[in-house]
């Protein structure tokens, strides 16, 4: 399999994590997004949104961190990535998706750079992406408030998990305030893994 993605991508990061914890094997394909290869016309051809990242294989192309996680946990039952109790699974996709869908989405390069064309100054546009961090980070925390397990949902690190730990790394980059010692603990505990550390972004062949 080839990834196609950017160090600084927390979507591609996600992925990454994901094959990692799955064992599955693939190489880079890199798209700087600061110079817009993203929308390249030989990229949109892959990823008509023109969005990191892309997962290549024999089945073609899949785009959508959430939907390739999917397809991993689908294609590789081991380890699972979500729990076994339907209950729990939904409180763990539930989660992820506060990040993946309500909070990265706003927050991101195309949606900062859309705030600053329509003339929001640098502070606000910070302010901006703080807030919604803020606000996400906080629902996680109390949708997690009644467990005490060593990963968001459980024994080993799964979809929330993933999700929480590259949406940290964009929480740092604006400059909020830590204040949820759950998550904080359970990113340490994620951290510590080989799978987790092999995909930070600091790692990857294009960082800069």
């Amino acid at each position: 399999m080839k990834l196609h993605g950017y160090y600084r991508s927390t979507a591609s990061y996600r992925v990454r994590i994901a094959l990692n914890l799955k064992g599955v094997a693939y190489s880079d394909v890199f798209h700087h997004l600061r110079k817009n290869e993203q929308n390249a016309p030989s990229y949109l051809t892959i990823n008509p949104q023109g969005l990191l990242p892309s997962l290549e294989g024999d089945f073609g192309f899949l785009t959508q961190s959430l939907a390739i996680c999917e397809y991993l946990e689908e294609t590789v039952p081991q380890p699972p990535l979500l729990p076994a109790d339907p209950v729990l699974r939904a409180r763990a996709r539930a989660f992820a998706q506060v990040i993946a869908c309500d909070v990265h989405p706003v927050q991101n390069l195309k949606i900062l750079a859309r705030l600053r064309a329509l003339g929001m100054d640098e502070s606000h546009v910070v302010e901006w992406a703080h807030t919604a961090i803020v606000e996400g980070l906080a629902a996680c925390a109390a949708l997690i408030a009644d467990r005490d397990d060593p990963y968001c949902f459980g024994a080993t690190p799964g979809l929330a998990d993933i999700c929480l730990v590259a949406q940290l790394v964009n929480a740092r980059r604006f400059g909020v305030e830590l204040v949820w010692p759950r998550l904080i603990e359970i990113e340490a505990r994620c951290l510590a893994l080989d799978a987790f550390d092999r995909a930070k972004p600091e790692n990857q062949a294009d960082a800069e």
